[in-house]
């Protein structure tokens, strides 16, 4: 039998939902409260304050990330290539307020743990990008520099939200945007890649983009 949801989590989901819908700072402790189906005085009670709220929506996240790299036990390089694009972009569009409204909430002494996260999550990329190396599944009819392809790999996926917003005026972002970031994104790594590999790849997003989508 299913545990039932506590009140505080109840309250963390709403407010992710309406901070991620409306944006932080237009989502009162009114609204929450209102969406949770309790008083504004019970909210505040678990949850003084709104930041309060962002901070451990934020900390619940890169606890998830944390708790993802420490327990991952290693596969084909292609599923554990697909397994962390897939991830990474999953938690920041379910925290996308987070990427949007940052420096609405924060302050100077806790953004050292947004860059740490951030520090983390390309340290993998750059151990997933060598493994490809190793496994020798570059193409070796032109020079690719790891180095930078790496970070532009990187940059894709992290701020491709900031890109829909900016570039396609989009206020609202649903997950086939996000799809189409991860497709931006292979179209940066593919072509670096054996034909085997490439396909190995493909077969790999499939797969998981499969399972996302029955799950």
């Amino acid at each position: 039998m299913a545990s039932r949801t506590t009140t505080p989590e109840r309250i963390l989901n709403a407010s992710r939902r309406l901070f991620n819908d409306k944006g932080y700072a237009a989502t009162t402790l009114t609204e929450i409260a209102a969406a949770v189906g309790i008083s504004q005085g019970n909210l505040t009670y678990h949850f003084p304050t709104k930041r309060d709220l962002a901070m451990r929506l934020e900390s619940d996240a890169r606890d998830q990330a944390q708790s993802r790299r420490a327990g991952r036990q290693g596969g084909a390089i292609a599923d554990d290539y697909v397994d962390h694009l897939l991830f990474a972009m999953d938690l920041t569009w379910a925290n996308r307020f987070a990427l949007q409204n940052r420096t609405q909430y924060v302050s100077e002494d806790t953004s050292l743990h947004s860059d740490s996260e951030l520090s983390a999550d390309f340290r993998e990329l750059h151990e997933l990008i060598h493994r490809i190396e190793k496994e020798n599944l570059f193409r070796r009819d032109f020079p690719i520099d790891l180095e930078h392809l790496t970070r532009s790999l990187w940059i894709v996926s992290r701020y491709w939200m900031d890109y829909l917003r900016e570039a396609e005026g989009l206020d609202k972002i649903s997950w086939n945007d996000q799809e189409r970031g991860i497709q931006h994104h292979f179209s940066v790594l593919l072509p670096c890649l054996t034909a085997p590999a490439r396909q190995a790849f493909n077969a790999a997003l499939d797969r998981q983009s499969n399972s996302l989508d029955s799950s």
